[in-house]
């Protein structure tokens, strides 16, 4: 199992778990806009070519299937080996049976109707990547708010397993989520396969993403444990 890459990173935000949403309602830093591409843009070779290359350099074979190889059997189809399951918590292998310890299967991602993202559109792909939430539980719509309960953000969010990296996918460029989103729902072949729901904590990891994940939009440059060059370009 791969559940030594992440157990103990995510331990952390495992408890308390009846902490989640009042921390989460502290927030109320507004997300910036979302802006859809044009007509133009989302019909282009290039958008699917740029989606590509996020795929490929951001490592989503590596958990969804086919590595770093398009041309690989099971791209991007999600699980189908036992050796693709994570086990998030408290379990590792020299303490199999602590608790708590939940099985997370990294989804198909194919464009299949049936049992992958084909039934989604490419804001709800968006929004999945900028914000977390889980497709089957966001609307099609774009969000506004990023506090549960405010705008149309999901009072009781519902977000992706853990290893799932959004919140680092979140600051990316609009123009980045969206050419991901693209290449998903136009330029991967559809493969019907029927991937478990992943288990998870009865607040689906609200309490873990609020301890992890820093606010978004991140804070301006600098920050204080950033600093500016000067006008001739020095580090000094």
């Amino acid at each position: 199992m791969l559940r030594a890459r992440i157990s103990s990173r995510w331990i952390v935000g495992l408890v308390p778990l009846s902490a989640a949403l009042l921390l989460l309602g502290a927030r109320t830093t507004k997300p910036s806009r979302a802006t859809a591409p044009s007509r133009a843009d989302t019909s282009s070779a290039q958008l699917i070519a740029r989606g590509r290359y996020q795929v490929l350099s951001h490592g989503c074979g590596g958990c969804h299937g086919g590595l770093d190889d398009p041309s690989s059997h099971g791209w991007l189809a999600g699980v189908e080996t036992d050796d693709q399951v994570f086990e998030v918590g408290a379990c590792t292998p020299l303490h199999p049976d602590a608790k708590p310890c939940f099985k997370t299967y990294p989804r198909n991602l194919t464009p299949d109707n049936e049992t992958g993202l084909g039934r989604f559109t490419e804001r709800q792909i968006f929004n999945a990547l900028r914000y977390g939430l889980r497709p089957e539980e966001t609307p099609d719509v774009e969000i506004t708010s990023t506090t549960p309960g405010q705008g149309n953000f999901p009072m009781h969010p519902r977000y992706l397993a853990p290893p799932m990296p959004w919140p680092d996918w979140r600051h990316m460029d609009d123009s980045e989520l969206w050419a991901i989103a693209a290449y998903l729902k136009r330029a991967v072949k559809p493969v019907h396969n029927r991937v478990p729901e992943s288990e998870g904590p009865p607040d689906f990891w609200a309490s873990t993403y609020t301890k992890l994940a820093g606010p978004y939009p991140a804070k301006p440059f600098p920050t204080e444990n950033e600093r500016a060059p000067d006008s001739s370009g020095s580090d000094k």
